[in-house]
């Protein structure tokens, strides 16, 4: 747990509500993404305290939570959420590694103690059952063993290389050598459907199982799969997933399944899309904010008439719910376009408007201060802000955890928007420079 000192300065924070303007402006029209905010209007938004106590209590999720005891197993294994249910993410690996170049670059954490940590993930993560360089899903947290019924998974086997590249980047040495070689042992090939020339999505019992076949979360695999020195995949692989175009007043763009705001985020928390564009002439950064402000829209209008939507609470993803965790969550556009795929029950989980700062700051900034003093402040647990809130039920619901791929993607987000230090290094990678010319991006 955070000292009592950090307690204590949130108290102060959440007090500050009665002397303070809020810092972040209304949500609505004339939306800017990205760069696009006004100088002075960014200079406010970077000084947003409750943004501030977010990322540091998020970060704190990772460092606090991670197994470090070398006489297990499971060294370096970080939980799938707190409090723990036993069993470990290697994509809350992968978002552990990136936090802690933010924790240092924030001064929550040392360069010393940043390094050591990651070199300690990597040498013991490298111990984990495999097949072909690809990690199971879930683990056990303590001992390291594979969790009953896991699937070997390409996408959060994605995100913890690129957590891994980017530590490796960051604080080079050792680091960087070990974060090299576990990725070059990669066998992308190995996933991809040679008939359809689509990524599986999983791998049990000796089948594999679903294709990334339509645009969602994946865009990283082309990346780390193009990139390879030593097991390419072919740039028609990326080309090769639908790209299903939707409209929600007035935002047309390309569209998830479920229209589920993670998907328009975890790529990006990595990859630096705002000035380059694929040979179809996509930018995917565009397509974000697109999607992002079509969510809002969605919320705002709140056609379902939940009683949790309203303009500083929106951002429907994938989350835990009053009935448990649901990956149905979404808003239009999705399915094939304008078809209603998605199954909402009210429930808002606070990382997904957080998730899209980059993409839309003027919508997202209100949703801090509002998390921040909801319900007298119950919004706020051990690490920053519970997983999700519903109010459409007999009774108020919070949720109890928090959920490392969604704490994830907070810490990441609010630092590419502060300081775009994780965007910056992942993009000096050489494999990930090799992987643009090979999928044919171009800059603009």
């Amino acid at each position: 747990m955070k000292n009592l000192l950090k307690k204590f300065l949130l108290i102060l924070l959440l007090l500050a509500l009665f002397v303070l303007p809020c810092c972040g402006g209304e949500g609505g029209g004339g939306q800017q993404g990205g760069s696009g905010t006004p100088s002075g209007k960014r200079e406010t938004y970077l000084k947003n305290e409750y943004m501030l106590a977010e990322e540091e209590d998020s970060f704190y999720f990772f460092w606090e939570t991670q197994n470090t005891n070398e006489l297990l197993g499971g060294c370096g294994l970080i939980p799938d959420r707190y409090p723990s249910n036993g069993l470990a993410s290697i994509a809350s690996v992968g978002f552990g590694l990136a936090s802690f170049v933010v924790g240092v670059n924030n001064g929550y954490i040392t360069r010393q103690e940043g390094y050591d940590r990651c070199l300690l993930t990597l040498t013991h993560v490298a111990d984990l059952p495999k097949e072909h360089g690809f990690f199971y899903h879930f683990y056990q947290e303590k001992m390291g063993s594979v969790a009953s019924g896991s699937e070997v998974s390409n996408i959060d086997s994605a995100i913890f290389y690129c957590g891994a590249l980017v530590a490796g980047k960051y604080f080079g040495d050792e680091v960087e050598r070990l974060a090299r070689q576990l990725y070059e042992e990669v066998d992308w090939n190995w996933f991809v459907n040679p008939k359809t020339n689509n990524f599986y999505m999983s791998y049990k019992d000796g089948n594999f199982g679903g294709a990334w076949d339509v645009y969602a979360e994946q865009l990283m695999m082309y990346f780390l799969g193009a990139g390879s020195p030593t097991h390419p995949i072919d740039k028609k692989v990326y080309y090769a997933f639908r790209r299903n175009r939707g409209t929600y007043q007035g935002e047309t763009l390309i569209n998830s399944w479920f229209g589920s705001l993670f998907t328009y985020q975890f790529s990006h928390a990595f990859i630096d899309f705002r000035d380059i564009v694929d040979e179809n002439g996509t930018n995917w950064f565009d397509n974000s904010v697109s999607a992002t402000i079509a969510n809002y829209k969605y919320c705002v209008a709140n056609p379902q008439g939940f009683n949790t939507f309203a303009k500083d609470q929106w951002g429907t993803t994938a989350c835990d719910t009053p009935s448990g965790y649901s990956g149905l969550i979404g808003a239009y556009p999705s399915g094939n376009g304008n078809e209603k795929k998605f199954t909402n029950d009210g429930t808002i989980a606070c990382c997904g408007a957080i998730g899209s700062l980059p993409f839309a700051p003027d919508l997202v900034m209100p949703v801090f201060r509002n998390y921040a003093t909801l319900l007298d402040g119950d919004l706020v647990g051990d690490y920053g802000f519970k997983d999700a809130f519903n109010f459409d039920g007999r009774n108020v619901w919070i949720a109890s955890s928090v959920i490392g791929i969604d704490k994830g993607i907070t810490v990441l987000m609010i630092e590419n928007y502060r300081s775009e230090i994780i965007w910056k290094t992942f993009m000096q990678i050489d494999y990930i420079q090799n992987a643009l010319d090979v999928l044919g991006f171009s800059h603009i």
